[in-house]
């Protein structure tokens, strides 16, 4: 492939790149949003379902905690 070709492919591929949202900023989003209900919940009364959504937090968090070691591992 002639030299400007290649060029042209990695231009187009670090534009790309640049557009693409980071995995771990959409968890910690997932997360934030998790912890809102949570404090809504709580401030209901509902502390079964504070207790539930406290638990899903944690599971997101742990997944985040995974997918930052995984990131800085390589």
């Amino acid at each position: 492939m002639p030299f400007s070709v290649i060029l042209a492919n990695q231009k187009l591929t670090i534009m790309f790149f640049l557009f693409r949202q980071d995995p771990i900023k959409k968890l910690e989003k997932q997360y934030l949003q998790l912890m809102e209900q949570a404090r809504d919940i709580q401030r209901s009364g509902d502390l079964r379902a504070y207790s539930k959504k406290i638990l899903e937090a944690e599971e997101l968090q742990h997944k985040i905690d995974l997918e930052i070691a995984a990131k800085y591992k390589k």
